[in-house]
């Protein structure tokens, strides 16, 4: 013990700048913007490296389990190529692919990006998960991230050059718009901090039929995730008598616990649809100078 008081005793002058350091670094980045998204690219470059590293060995585990996942889902992708397809015709027309409609008059509203994880949690209240793909490869805030099988997984909330940062549906405050398929009834997906095997789907009436085993989409008017995306299965159906509304137990699609492959999806009508949202808001419900 007095060697430690020697120790501490002889270099104080450099400890104590050692602690006015950090302790101005800290006021540094949490009051100011500009310097603390700087340092969260930063650090998203260096942890997404080592997690890249430390990803390779655990992805040699999961392999078998994750390609044959992939295979069934890219099997179904492959069956909607346009050239499974024809349609007699006897006009003249000259056909470009550049062009976002088809020649029924559809057009592309989601594209996707194919994305490894290099870490994940599921153990906090708060979790992340983490992929190899950043701006450099198109990805951008608020995009929505799929499991490769299809499952709703989470949402992309920071981006860096090369990776990006995703909070989980396992996150509370992660709130997703679903819609049971069997009634189209929508309500609020949310995840309440404790089993990362399920999710509480909240706000559907108790006028509405619902059955264990009814399968939990994502609803048509989310702006980051495409309509039908599997969230899960209910597990359990009890009454909130808080609300007089059902609160339902749902088993989560996506298995959080072993992410490997995953895609990221953007909706290419976000901005506007966003833009939209906020014009609209600011009209209608900031108060106005002069009377209608």
């Amino acid at each position: 013990m007095r060697n430690v008081f020697l120790f501490i005793s002889r270099y104080r002058t450099f400890i104590s700048f050692l602690v006015l350091q950090v302790l101005s670094l800290w006021f540094l980045f949490s009051y100011n913007r500009f310097h603390r998204a700087r340092f969260l690219g930063v650090a998203n470059e260096v942890t997404g490296r080592i997690n890249t590293q430390y990803n390779k060995v655990e992805d040699f585990f999961a392999l078998k389990a994750e390609n044959q996942r992939l295979h069934r889902f890219n099997d179904s992708l492959l069956g909607l190529l346009p050239r499974n397809f024809s349609v007699h015709d006897t006009s003249m027309r000259q056909l470009q692919d550049s062009v976002p409609y088809d020649t029924a008059g559809h057009y592309r509203r989601y594209s996707y990006y194919p994305a490894t994880v290099v870490y994940n949690t599921v153990n906090a209240q708060k979790n992340y998960l983490q992929i190899n793909r950043g701006s450099a490869q198109g990805i951008r805030d608020n995009m929505a991230v799929m499991g490769s099988d299809g499952s709703a997984v989470g949402v992309v909330v920071n981006v860096s050059a090369n990776f990006s940062q995703v909070m989980s549906l396992l996150h509370v405050q992660s709130s997703v718009s679903a819609s049971l398929k069997r009634s189209g009834d929508f309500g609020t997906a949310e995840w309440d901090g404790k089993d990362p095997r399920y999710l509480l789907l909240k706000r559907i009436p108790k006028s509405v039929e619902v059955k264990k085993g009814d399968s939990v989409l994502t609803s048509p008017v989310s702006f980051s995730f495409p309509p039908g995306c599997l969230l899960g299965t209910i597990e359990a159906v009890t009454l909130d008598n808080t609300t007089g509304m059902y609160l339902l137990k749902v088993k989560t699609a996506a298995n959080f616990l072993n992410l490997q492959q995953v895609h990221v999806v953007g909706n290419l009508d976000f901005e506007e649809q966003t833009r939209l949202n906020q014009e609209t808001k600011k009209i209608i419900e900031e108060p106005k100078k002069t009377p209608r």
